[in-house]
């Protein structure tokens, strides 16, 4: 290896360690350096460390886990504002505010009842009963499309990008069960 090769080895070590000390230096939001509101339209907005920014989005590291600890704030160009560790280190209203925030991000209602599943040229037609009522959705068969969360949770995406979740398949009776795992193989 030449003197030059050596040389350029050492840049790239030395730009890996500044992007590893940008990720320790990641910008942690509080109740002490953010206020979060919601603006007349219905946004979230924030003030952090006397920086207004009109319009955020909440994206939570584990949406299928625990929604209430590490949520990313960015602006609508996806850019990083700060990280929330904990949302029970705000105060209760603030909390309201961002749980709704989070619940409309990642609005997925619960399958409660599977009555009948079809399949035909590579798409699923699910008639099912939600949390959120009767739903009748088509998903496109292939990989990605019908997740296993846990080996319990169920992520469902309709052609639509509509999500779906089936909380736990051992509440699903044999009939519903067998019909989901045909779809899922």
């Amino acid at each position: 290896m030449s003197k030059l090769e050596l040389g350029h080895g050492r840049h790239e070590r030395a730009g890996n360690k500044t992007d590893l000390s940008d990720a320790v230096s990641m910008n942690y939001l509080t109740m002490d350096n953010a206020m979060f509101v919601e603006t007349e339209g219905q946004m979230l907005s924030v003030h952090v460390n006397g920086e207004m920014h009109p319009a955020v989005f909440l994206h939570c590291s584990f949406p299928h886990m625990d929604k209430r600890v590490f949520v990313s704030v960015r602006t609508g160009e996806n850019k990083e504002i700060g990280i929330i560790k904990n949302l029970d280190e705000f105060p209760s209203e603030t909390v309201s505010l961002l749980e709704k925030h989070i619940n409309l991000r990642y609005f997925a209602p619960k399958i409660t009842r599977v009555n009948k599943i079809s399949e035909e040229f590579g798409y699923s037609y699910w008639d099912t009963e939600t949390t959120s009522g009767s739903c009748y959705f088509t998903v496109r068969s292939g990989r990605g499309n019908i997740t296993a969360v846990t080996a319990k949770k169920v992520l469902i995406t309709d052609v639509d990008g509509n999500r779906f979740i089936i909380e736990d398949l051992g509440d699903l009776t044999d009939k519903e069960y067998r019909m989901v795992e045909m779809c899922m193989a």
